[in-house]
This record gives structure tokens, sequence and C-alpha cells, in this order.
């Protein structure tokens, strides 16, 4: 069982950089994925990215290419999801997931993870 604990939310001006981490401990295995997702007040919880622990092979939603990378520490099987030029339209609540993932296509597919953080606010100004 992989457990998981996110910081680094908090509120920033638009053009703004964050950087989130997600730390898992717990028993982890090859093949296991790590995404971020998000959902804002009233929304669905939607995909921003994922990384697969075993070759880094990463994923991204459209809108936060060029702007948002995910990355891994794996002697502290710590992800992290970088954020610059943040928008408003980031504002949301953070999470990320832990799946057992072997198809990069299903990466982005919140169904496949099984294992979730509680969540850290990110909260953009204009």
């Amino acid at each position: 069982q992989v457990q998981l604990v996110e910081t680094g939310g908090g509120l920033v001006q638009a053009g703004g950089s964050l950087r989130l981490s997600c730390a898992a401990s717990g028993r982890t295995i090859s093949g296991v994925a790590m995404g971020w997702f998000r959902q804002a007040p009233g929304k669905e919880r939607e995909f921003v990215s994922a990384i697969r622990w075993s070759d880094g092979a990463t994923a991204y939603a459209e809108f936060v290419k060029g702007r948002f990378t995910i990355s891994t520490d794996n002697a502290k099987n710590t992800v992290y999801l970088h954020m610059n030029s943040l928008k408003p339209e980031d504002t949301a609540v953070y999470s990320c997931a832990a799946g057992l993932i072997r198809s990069w296509s299903q990466l982005v597919e919140r169904q496949r993870y099984d294992t979730w953080g509680q969540g850290t606010q990110v909260t953009v100004s204009s």
C-alpha cells in the first residue's frame, strides 16, 4: 500500500511559480505511475500530468504544456510538479495519485489510479 502526502500549494500572483511535492511512502513497485490531477470549484477533476517510475515517461494535459514540468527524486520517493507562468484558471485543489499503470496512453485516465493524496490548494490571483 502506498501513502501519498502533497505539499507546496499556496497563493501566487498570475505569472508566478509554485512547486508541488508528493512524497510516497510504503510499498512502491515497478510499474507504478504517479499523476497530478486538479479540481476547481464546480468542475470535474481533471488530469494535469503523470510520470512512470520505471522509465520516466511523462504525459501532460494540453493546457499545461510548456508551463508545468513533472519530475521525480527516486531517492526521496517524491514527485514534483513545477508550475510556471501560472494563470488564474489554474486555481484548484491539486492532488497526486498512484496507480499500477504500464501503458503510456493510460496515464491520463483518472480511474487507473487507486491511491490518492489529500490535495493541496493552489490559488492564482489576477
